[in-house]
């Protein structure tokens, strides 16, 4: 029913944070370029200029043949959006997902940006897919189950009316950029995969401000909201370590350069 679950000792845990800080410090790099008028390729190229800088290989590129180094996702779309030439408007919703492959171990994470001014409704689906995730986080130690995170996603993002995609999900990480086990952002509690201590994994919602329905453009990558409106993207990467859950990846950069924009 499920594949070998890989774990994690200590040294390896300190070698997979540091893909995961570069990943953290790839997306505050981009974060600096992200405003109106910003063609999307300029974003991917400093994030695979700073990734390679820092000795690390972008995770994404060449993976299952992926084209980029990041996925930028814009409004509709939910994930995998590849970026071309798109630009950045005002009042879109951008969600950038990056992997950096670095000392034999990958990062990976995402983070959903307003593009300039955005609508109150726009906020409050940002506001609250990043909650889920933390929701999701909590319920993620050793003698849980995926069901229990992924039932603390659902619950707490339905009660607004929001749509929880069931066709893409977080999943295991390590030397490998996704392994088992499948994290669903929906679930029962005490059902799914068992959890215990050395697993990795990346919990990720994916909330759509309407129905849950997604579909995959031609180009076998983009995927969308099935009836147009937005989706947020959130991901962090967890371990369930000897003395607990600890979160791999870290928002700090990122938020240090969104605080200076706002002031």
């Amino acid at each position: 029913m499920f594949n070998k679950i890989n774990t994690y000792n200590t040294a390896d845990l300190q070698l997979i944070k540091e893909s995961s800080l570069l990943v953290g410090k790839t997306l505050a790099e981009v974060a600096e370029r992200i405003q109106p008028g910003v063609p999307i390729a300029i974003l991917d190229n400093i994030a695979e200029e700073f990734i390679r800088d820092h000795q690390g290989i972008p995770s994404f590129k060449g993976y299952n043949g992926y084209p980029a180094t990041l996925c930028i996702s814009i409004n509709d779309v939910v994930v995998h959006g590849i970026p071309k030439n798109q630009i950045l408007n005002d009042g879109d919703l951008v969600s950038v997902d990056c992997g950096a492959y670095k000392n034999g171990f990958h990062g990976d994470y995402a983070y959903t940006f307003a593009v300039g001014s955005i609508s109150e409704e726009k906020k409050l689906l940002i506001e609250r897919t990043k909650q889920s995730l933390y929701l999701g986080i909590e319920q993620a130690k050793a003698g849980n189950t995926t069901g229990d995170i992924g039932f603390a996603v659902q619950k707490y993002v339905e009660s607004f009316g929001y749509g929880v995609v069931r066709d893409l999900c977080g999943h295991g990480i390590g030397k490998k950029l996704h392994e088992s086990p499948e994290i669903p952002n929906f679930g029962k509690p005490k059902k799914g995969y068992p959890l215990r201590k050395g697993m990795v994994f990346c919990i990720e919602p994916m909330i759509n401000l309407g129905s849950y329905k997604v579909y995959m453009e031609n180009d076998g990558w983009t995927i969308r909201t099935y009836d147009g409106k937005p989706s947020a993207h959130f991901e962090h990467q967890v371990a369930l370590t000897e003395n607990g859950t600890e979160v791999l990846s870290t928002y700090e950069y990122i938020e240090e350069v969104l605080n200076k924009q706002n002031k």
